[in-house]
């Protein structure tokens, strides 16, 4: 249990990113602010602008917008590379309107960081980064190359040169760290979503193996009455036939295969467990199952259940899908790194129900206990391995089994043990939360829909 980055799973990369609508709608309102401020400046405040030059460079973004429009349909979604040029193309149309209106003595110089958040929170890194180096050489240019603001009886409106110099740190550093704010924030967000679906498919697909497991519970009950007719009639007709070798052998054959059926459909039964029967369990009972994949894999783990509790008082539990796919990750990390033993303590009060679940391992890095339970913690080790060569961590799996428990009600509790003990997680649940103590009537078999 000391490397906990995560399995290696590759997030699905989806090339269709955004939606042209969503962008043409996102220029018209940029359209309607910057007609509205330059008509503001023209008839409230009385500035000589290059009005017509002005209007026409929002008329080249008007006119993309309906050839947009048009032409493509209103589901289009745009690929990395045509979302860059889009996002490209309204910077540079800000860039030219800032120059024909002041430069860096425009106080909406600001709004250039606009494009770059925009493509740090859709865009890949690398093209954030393009992105961000543009806006810093427009910047740049507007410190030096821009047509002056003048009022309508020819005086220039500027700024003090050091207030200027100051507006142009400022827009660099919010170009720097807007854009990387924003990508950490929206990586997190992603990994965030790809670990929940990661969670999401481990559930279903523990779901759909009790569900199996109900399918073929029910099979070796509703089969169990008529191989039991084959095999009696098959052995009255090995008596009967005991002067008849050739077919006493054919109806002792009839019988061997039914038994072997009996046999298959009683070791398929074991995994049957969504029987109505079945699906509560004592609580020791139902720790053991999540474990018992991992029993043969070469590390000892070994079960104390109750301590000195009275074992009549052990709570009966649901066999909830979640439990058992959380628990079941926990032990197999810990049959992962310990060197030869687990264990795995079971304690219940009359308020609570504690599991422990410990290694001889190494145990948790001590920089990395209060992150565990993060989806994709990465913690690249200097050389691999040799226990687990290739292996990168239960990152992952710890944040499903961190999911699933939490949800079922469970608190977990990630630290690292004294002496001969490794890793230890602890996990425990309000005993009213997972205890069931009314057992419904079990009601009449009925086919199971697919």
């Amino acid at each position: 249990m000391t490397d906990i980055s995560p399995d290696p799973i590759t997030p699905s990369v989806n090339t269709q990113l955004i939606r042209l609508r969503t962008l043409i709608l996102l220029r018209w309102w940029a359209i309607a602010g910057q007609a509205s401020a330059l008509l503001a400046a023209d008839r409230i405040y009385k500035l000589d602008l290059e009005i017509g030059l002005c209007f026409l460079v929002i008329g080249v973004s008007v006119a993309s917008n309906l050839v947009a429009s048009f032409v493509f349909s209103e589901t289009k979604r745009l690929s990395e590379q045509d979302a860059l040029l889009v996002v490209l193309f309204d910077m540079l149309q800000l860039g030219l309107l800032l120059y024909l209106t002041g430069g860096m003595h425009n106080p909406f110089s600001i709004l250039i960081v606009g494009p770059v958040t925009v493509s740090a929170s859709a865009l890949s890194g690398r093209a954030t980064l393009f992105l961000g180096v543009v806006a810093i050489i427009i910047v740049t240019l507007l410190m030096q190359f821009y047509l002056p603001l003048r009022t309508e009886d020819g005086f220039i409106l500027q700024v003090p040169d050091i207030f200027r110099f100051g507006n142009w740190v400022a827009i660099v550093i919010a170009v720097v760290f807007l854009g990387v704010y924003s990508r950490r924030i929206v990586q997190e967000i992603r990994a965030m979503s790809d670990a929940l679906q990661a969670t999401q498919m481990a559930l279903a697909r523990e779901q759909k193996l009790t569900d199996l497991g109900g399918v073929v519970a029910a099979a070796a009950h509703e089969l169990g009455t008529p191989l039991a007719t084959i095999k009696l009639t098959s052995a009255e007709l090995a008596e009967e036939l005991a002067d008849r070798p050739d077919l006493r052998e054919d109806a002792l054959l009839i019988r061997a295969q039914a038994d072997r059926c009996r046999d298959i459909l009683r070791s398929m039964g074991r995994a049957g467990k969504d029987d109505l029967h079945l699906r509560r369990a004592p609580l020791t009972a139902l720790v053991e199952e999540a474990a018992e994949p991992h029993i043969g894999r070469g590390k000892d783990i070994r079960f104390d259940h109750g301590g000195k509790a009275d074992p009549m008082t052990q709570p009966t539990v649901l066999r909830r899908p979640e439990i058992i796919h959380g628990l079941r990750n926990l032990v197999q990390n810990a049959v992962d790194f310990a060197c030869t033993t687990v264990s795995v303590e079971t304690r219940w009060t009359k308020d609570h129900i504690t599991l422990r679940i410990m290694d001889d391992g190494r145990g948790f890095p001590p920089d990395m206990i209060g992150r565990i339970g993060e989806p994709f913690i990465r913690r690249r080790a200097p050389a691999p391995d040799s226990r687990r060569p290739g292996y990168e961590g239960m990152g992952l799996g710890l944040f499903i089994a961190k999911t699933l428990l939490e949800r079922s009600g469970a608190n977990l509790t990630f630290a690292n043990g004294a002496d001969t003990v490794g890793a230890l997680v602890e996990v425990s649940w309000p005993r009213a939360v997972l205890e069931v103590s009314d057992i419904p009537s079990l009601g009449e078999n009925r086919p199971i829909s697919g």
